[in-house]
């Protein structure tokens, strides 16, 4: 470009810039692509509702795939055999037919010759006389040996010379057409050789009426007079046509009734094999659901009579062991109440006289001293084991009892705080509530929610490694939740499962400074179930653990949901998501070639779409105490601090940096 040239600029037209032009264009083709796949979905699915009821039924019945199996397979021999005799009938007609035609042509070809060699010519006659004496002579030869067919065939006489038959004396018997009903290559066959040639085709006629299939034979013969012409037979094949169409009709209803007598065969054979596994299958559902002593019925002595026996003698022994296990367990529930009952009266003397003990300890010597103070920490451990253990007895025993009223979670939550300031003081942890700003009521027991928030703070401060305890409280549809999450050590892939098991450690080797029992999960998997609630675990190596306990706004409410995802915003999952979508709107940014602000107006940046709204229930959120845990990724600078999450004014989860509280 020249130096005098002026430059365009962004706001010329024809002018477009890389940061307005691509990203447009991008988008309207992902829309459209969008559309066009919600359109299919919606096609699939409007297609698919029809046929939904149909395919669950030919999924859940073996006796109807078995019958409609047979039917086919039946449907598909029976025509393949009418295949095979239809074909074998159409050939044995078409030959005793062709037979018969080549017969019956043959005696006509020679006495057409014959009559040709016995009648004198008139001499002296012009061409014009001699042409109309040829005419009449082959018309008289069509009518004698048409005569002796009756309607069995027909016979044309053309002249060999012309294809105008009409102007030639072209002569048929039966109001046959000869000029549409004897095929070309049949005539160039004939008047090219000298043998008999035939071909099959269809009969036309001058009068109107319809035409029929037929076989032609012809040959090329002369005259009186010595001139050479085309004599052809005509054999309809009318009745061979109604033979086999008969034939075809016979096998026709014959296949239909096999098919439909197999398929009634093939009913009832299933029938007696399918009846007794629906029963069996009956049985073992009431068996499942308690009912022990429901037995097969037994008749006969063949496979299904011994099958039957088979799981009537299983049924009897499952009953048999079921009730030794359940006696046992009753003796076993037994002994731990009535142990439970006969130690307080020794543990309450035995209180008593370590209490006198502490009272006095600073009488004693060090040792002593310490020996007494540790005395007294045991006991209070013990008398909290023994009141697990008697609560845990009553849940064995069915005994447990809710006693439900409307409650404010907030104010349990606040409680269960206080409660575990001091230890969070000693851990260095820091105690945050989120989503204490509305009220969140649910019809529960006030002492059963305060033990299991108990326990998930407690464990949240005790595994949290002095950094901050986040406890987070929601509503929405039927359903209330309390989370708890620590940016502890966290969970390893199959301990979330297994921490509400009683007595169970994620490590053995570390240090109970609460002095817990192990069966504080336990009984609070226990309550939130009494609850007809949830009481669920996440957690991943180093980026802690998060529980959340669901629990309906109404008493026996079914559950469908929770307002509070299992898996935190904060989880090294969401963030390394997070990370890559900036990851890919900054190289989308950076693509765009930038351009001077002096050679360029600024240009309107278009408003970046609001990001679509969290789910307020959790649709994956599965009953009772499943969770999810993520492995941990090996990627550097992850450490432990997941980071922390404050509320906004809003009260949506804001990250924030994850140092705080080390």
């Amino acid at each position: 470009m020249s130096a005098g040239s002026a430059a365009p600029k962004p706001g010329d037209p024809g002018v477009r810039t890389g940061r307005t032009a691509g990203p447009g264009r991008g988008g309207s083709r992902f829309g459209r692509l969008l559309r066009s796949r919600a359109v299919l979905r919606l096609f699939a699915r409007w297609v698919r509702r029809p046929l939904l009821p149909a395919v669950r039924l030919w999924r859940r019945n073996i006796q109807l795939r078995i019958v409609v199996g047979t039917l086919l397979m039946s449907l598909g021999v029976v025509l393949l055999l009418g295949i095979v005799v239809i074909g074998q009938v159409r050939n044995g007609l078409l030959e005793a037919k062709e037979r018969a035609a080549q017969s019956q042509a043959a005696g006509g070809f020679s006495a057409a010759q014959d009559r040709a060699a016995t009648t004198p010519s008139a001499p002296g006659q012009q061409d014009g006389g001699r042409t109309g004496a040829s005419v009449n002579w082959r018309s008289t030869l069509v009518e004698q040996l048409a005569s002796g067919g009756q309607s069995a065939f027909n016979v044309v006489a053309l002249s060999l010379d012309t294809g105008d038959t009409a102007s030639r004396g072209a002569r048929a018997s039966g109001e046959v057409d000869p000029t549409t009903s004897i095929p070309a290559e049949l005539r160039h066959s004939v008047a090219q050789g000298t043998g008999t040639f035939q071909k099959f085709t269809r009969i036309h006629y001058t009068s109107g009426k319809a035409s029929e299939p037929g076989l032609v034979i012809g040959k090329r013969l002369n005259d009186a007079d010595g001139d050479q012409y085309e004599l052809y037979y005509l054999f309809p094949l009318t009745q061979e046509e109604d033979s086999l169409t008969l034939v075809k009709g016979t096998l026709a209803t014959a296949g239909l009734f096999v098919v439909v007598l197999l398929g009634a065969i093939a009913w009832l054979m299933v029938r007696q094999v399918v009846t007794p596994v629906r029963m069996a299958a009956g049985i073992a559902e009431r068996l499942s659901a308690g009912r022990l002593q429901e037995r097969m019925k037994v008749t006969g002595e063949d496979d299904i009579a011994r099958l039957g026996e088979a799981f009537n003698k299983m049924a009897s022994n499952l009953q048999l062991k079921i009730q030794q296990l359940e006696e046992l367990s009753r003796l076993q529930r037994r002994f731990v109440s009535d142990v439970s009952h006969e130690l307080r009266t020794p543990l309450t003397t035995v209180r008593m006289a370590a209490d006198v003990i502490h009272e006095a300890r600073a009488d004693f010597d060090p040792i002593t001293a310490r020996s007494a103070e540790l005395l007294g920490d045991q006991l209070d451990r013990f008398e909290s084991l023994l009141s697990d253990l008697l609560e845990i007895s009553r849940f064995d025993a069915g005994a447990a009892a809710l006693e439900a009223e409307p409650i404010d979670l907030r104010q349990v939550v606040r409680r269960v705080i206080g409660g575990a300031e001091p230890l969070a003081e000693r851990k260095g942890t820091r105690i945050v509530v989120l989503g204490d700003q509305q009220p969140v009521v649910a019809e529960a027991d006030a002492r059963r929610v305060e033990r299991v928030l108990r326990n998930l703070v407690v464990n949240a401060v005790e595994h949290g490694e002095g950094r901050d305890v986040v406890v987070k409280l929601a509503a929405a549809g039927g359903a209330v939740a309390v989370a708890v999450r620590d940016y502890g050590v966290g969970l390893k892939p199959g301990e979330a499962t297994r921490v509400f098991n009683r007595f169970w450690r994620a490590d053995p080797a570390r240090a109970r400074t609460t002095g817990g029992t192990g069966l504080g999960l336990s009984i609070a998997v226990e309550d939130a179930r009494l609850h007809g609630g949830w009481l669920q675990a996440w957690g991943e190596p180093g980026g802690g653990s998060q529980f959340r306990l669901t629990l309906p706004r109404t008493a026996d409410e079914p559950l469908r949901g929770s307002p509070i995802p299992l898996e935190p915003e904060d989880s090294r999952r969401n963030r390394e998501q997070a990370a890559a979508g900036r990851a890919q709107e900054n190289a989308r940014l950076a693509a765009v070639p930038a351009q001077h602000a002096g050679d360029r107006p600024a240009l309107p940046v278009p408003p970046r779409l609001p990001a679509p709204p969290r789910a307020t229930v959790d649709p994956t959120a599965l009953p009772g105490s499943g969770a999810r845990v993520v492995a941990r990724a090996a990627t550097d600078g992850d450490g432990g601090g997941a980071g922390t999450a404050t509320a906004g004014a809003n009260g949506n989860l804001e990250r924030e940096d994850g140092t705080r509280g080390r």
